[in-house]
């Protein structure tokens, strides 16, 4: 058995830096695919196997992910400086730093979840059902802050009630029978892409530098962020990536550490969410729900190990 889940954990390693490498080739979309095929051709394959593959993707997805986001989505030269870190240190010849930075926060996040993995679960299954009622005033709240933190708010209210209507439409096709695969194959990587073309990008020899960064306070940022952006419905790692940053005040060093973190920290806690709370947070504990259902203690802590 030992064999077979290194086997499928190195397979998923492989299918995880493929997706993170390509845009708009998600691990949502892999793991529709394995779902639409565990009733088939892959019915013979164990579920636990499935569930290595899914989680061991997943999570070197977040690590490798920021690859393309740096070096394929920045804007072309004359483009003033006021763009994301990982930008404006790509200008500046330290598009690999940017990248090192990332993977630096990510791998602290995987030793941070296995720490606070469990008092999060004795945390979340204590207090979730006290809270249930109050969540949509929780998003509602969060919503407002990331609106008016906007520099341009009217804008920001129009892209979150178009995207919210958008959700609305696509979820209420009962005719189709997923509803999100375009969404997941198109929309989601299209705007990458087509900034990619439309920008003419002219990238500076890059240096080859080791890092400096302090970690401490852009990873407190995400162990306060990401647990609460994880466990409510519809935020994910960038909302928790701009909460943290509210919190932690980094500079643009510490903010790739904190989006990394937050990155992978939010797709470690989707799996507790689905332990503890039975809801899926993330597209991977999505496919895990529908190939095994709800998670028993066991296959939690195979989750976290892998």
């Amino acid at each position: 058995m030992l064999i077979q889940i290194s086997l499928f954990l190195l397979t998923g390693i492989l299918a995880g830096t493929i997706t993170g490498l390509i845009p708009g080739i998600h691990i949502n979309l892999v793991g529709i695919i394995i779902v639409s095929l565990s009733v088939s051709y892959l019915s013979p394959i164990s579920p636990i196997y499935l569930i290595v593959f899914i989680v061991s993707m997943a999570i070197t997805h977040t690590f490798i992910d920021f690859i393309p986001s740096i070096l394929l989505g920045c804007p072309d030269t004359d483009t003033e400086l006021s763009v994301l870190p990982g930008h404006k240190l790509l200008k500046k010849g330290l598009g690999y730093e940017a990248i090192i930075l990332t993977c630096y926060g990510s791998l602290a996040a995987i030793f941070i979840l296995i720490l606070i993995s469990f008092p999060s679960v004795l945390i979340v299954s204590k207090t979730y059902d006290s809270i249930r009622n109050l969540i949509p005033y929780f998003l509602i709240l969060v919503s407002l802050t990331l609106i008016l933190m906007e520099k341009k708010r009217l804008s920001a209210l129009f892209v979150f009630l178009l995207t919210g209507l958008l959700g609305w439409s696509v979820l209420n096709l009962h005719s189709i029978n997923q509803p999100l695969l375009p969404l997941l194959t198109g929309l989601f990587g299209g705007s990458m892409l087509i900034l990619s073309i439309k920008n003419k990008i002219k990238i500076p020899k890059q240096k080859i530098t080791k890092p400096k960064a302090k970690l401490k306070i852009p990873l407190l940022g995400a162990i306060i962020a990401a647990p609460i952006c994880s466990f409510l419905p519809g935020l994910g790692s960038g909302q928790a990536a701009v909460i943290g940053n509210t919190i932690a005040r980094t500079d643009k060093k510490g903010f790739l550490v904190l989006l990394g973190a937050t990155n992978t920290l939010v797709m470690g806690f989707s799996f507790i969410s689905l332990y503890t709370i039975s809801k899926t947070r993330t597209g991977a504990a999505v496919a895990i729900h529908q190939i095994i259902g709800n998670l028993e203690v066991n296959i939690l802590i195979l989750i976290l190990f892998v």
